[in-house]
């Protein structure tokens, strides 16, 4: 029977996820040692702060609040960086990577920020880096696109990657609720940070989308080219005229290309999206994430399954320790590369020449004519309008008068998108237009 070796592993950062993967490693670490022919170690566990140290399921004396302790130590080859943030976290995993230690990660906003010196760093230094928690938890989406895609072109991945936002979407939907009302909810539950800005905003998705969308195509697309908009003006009204249209809202990142050939620019966005109401995405509920990948090879595949929390995360971060231990044991740190810069003439295509279909809702006083005011506006920006839906005012608040402002949704068919904003900007400018025009962009990806 072969002998089984031992990889030690310091670990930085004992927030949620760090003391999940103490507790999970702990928990299975003989199943591990069975399947890998390697034990993993954990030599050092770290935080700063004392009070996450605590209880444990490690001995007392790998506990360290010294991140050099754990960098200066010789005999480990392995540095999980569970800090979060850009600051310290990228001077720690930086360190690690110019001592040619293999580095696994979890710090998607890291890696959005920094990828492209980081992925430098591994390959100048032997080192290798592993980032398959960054992305939808416990999701094997980098794996997938690294390893089990090797043959695919990417022309189409797109999907729900932030639980948190398609947590209060859900429940807006089913319990006609404000989404104001569902946050405060979702932050009493815990879903939803006191701060939601980050995942509400769709920084979060944003950070996800710039890491799959770099790993697809071969090229560091820069989270400055990623288009980002966040769920706060979607109403619960939206949603209901959504429903009635046949569609479901979504917070989705979407990558694209116009073709499969090397020299097309990349669509990289994140925004709400009305998506068809039996497309598979739009039954992924609660916190839970879903993406669908097109490959020119493979064609059409899905994950799903939890996007965060301790135990999805670190099952993640457990994974790429097992690939960084496999790796060790037979010679081969950088296997597989961390990120292969392969297209060098590349580009990501501006939201002002993305085109889609889009739905309107525009708050107009409530007299003949206004409908062909709207069209001519249209019109003369060449957008054609698939569909118009008038709907009576919305029931006043008890004391109020009745209003004379009512909704008015149009349906467009594709456009460029700056062709519509300018449109929309030029409709807002209207004396009968009461209030700004919300915008939510539809696909059906056929």
């Amino acid at each position: 029977m072969e002998k089984v070796q031992q990889l030690n592993i310091g670990l930085i950062g004992a927030g949620v996820v760090g003391r999940g993967v103490v507790r999970n490693l702990a928990r299975n670490t003989d199943l591990i040692a069975e399947r890998l022919g390697v034990r993993l170690n954990l030599k050092w566990v770290c935080d700063k702060d004392k009070s996450r140290l605590k209880n444990l399921p490690v001995p007392a004396s790998v506990l360290v609040r010294d991140a050099k302790v754990v960098l200066d130590d010789p005999n480990v080859p392995v540095i999980v960086e569970l800090l979060g943030g850009t600051s310290f976290a990228r001077t720690v995993l930086l360190d690690a990577l110019n001592r040619g230690k293999v580095v696994v990660t979890a710090n998607k906003a890291l890696l959005a920020h920094h990828g492209e010196e980081i992925f430098a760093a591994a390959a100048r230094n032997s080192a290798n880096v592993f980032y398959e928690a960054s992305v939808c938890g416990g999701i094997p989406i980098i794996k997938a696109l690294r390893e089990g895609f090797v043959a695919n072109r990417f022309p189409l991945i797109y999907g729900i990657v932030n639980g948190t936002c398609n947590y209060i979407l859900s429940r807006m939907t089913a319990e006609g609720k404000d989404f104001d009302e569902v946050l405060a909810e979702a932050q009493k539950l815990g879903y939803a940070e006191a701060d939601p800005s980050l995942d509400v905003d769709g920084g979060d998705s944003a950070h996800k989308a710039t890491i799959l969308a770099s790993l697809a195509h071969g090229f560091w697309t820069g989270l400055e080219n990623t288009y980002v908009e966040g769920i706060r003006h979607v109403t619960k009204y939206d949603i209901e005229i959504a429903s009635e249209l046949g569609y479901a809202v979504k917070l989705l990142a979407i990558i694209k290309t116009a073709d499969a050939s090397d020299s097309a620019p990349i669509e990289v966005r994140v925004h709400p999206t009305l998506i068809p109401r039996d497309h598979v995405l739009a039954s992924v509920g609660g916190a839970f994430n879903g993406v669908v990948v097109r490959g020119d090879v493979v064609g059409e595949t899905m994950f799903y399954g939890r996007g965060a929390g301790a135990d999805a995360t670190s099952s993640a971060v457990i994974a790429d320790l097992a690939d960084a231990a496999l790796n060790l044991k037979c010679g081969s740190v950088q296997r597989v590369p961390a990120f292969v810069a392969h297209r060098l003439n590349a580009r990501v295509r501006t939201i002002d020449d993305v085109e889609s279909r889009y739905y309107l809702r525009l708050t107009v006083e409530d007299w003949p004519g206004v409908i062909a005011k709207v069209a001519k506006v249209l019109g003369d920006a060449d957008i054609s309008i698939a569909s118009v839906l008038q709907r009576e005012a919305p029931e006043s608040k008890p004391g109020h008068p009745p209003s004379d402002h009512v909704p008015l949704i149009f349906m467009l068919h594709v456009a460029k998108d700056r062709a519509v904003r300018d449109a929309v900007a030029e409709i807002d400018r209207l004396p009968v237009v009461k209030d700004k025009t919300i915008i939510i962009r539809v696909e059906n990806f056929d």
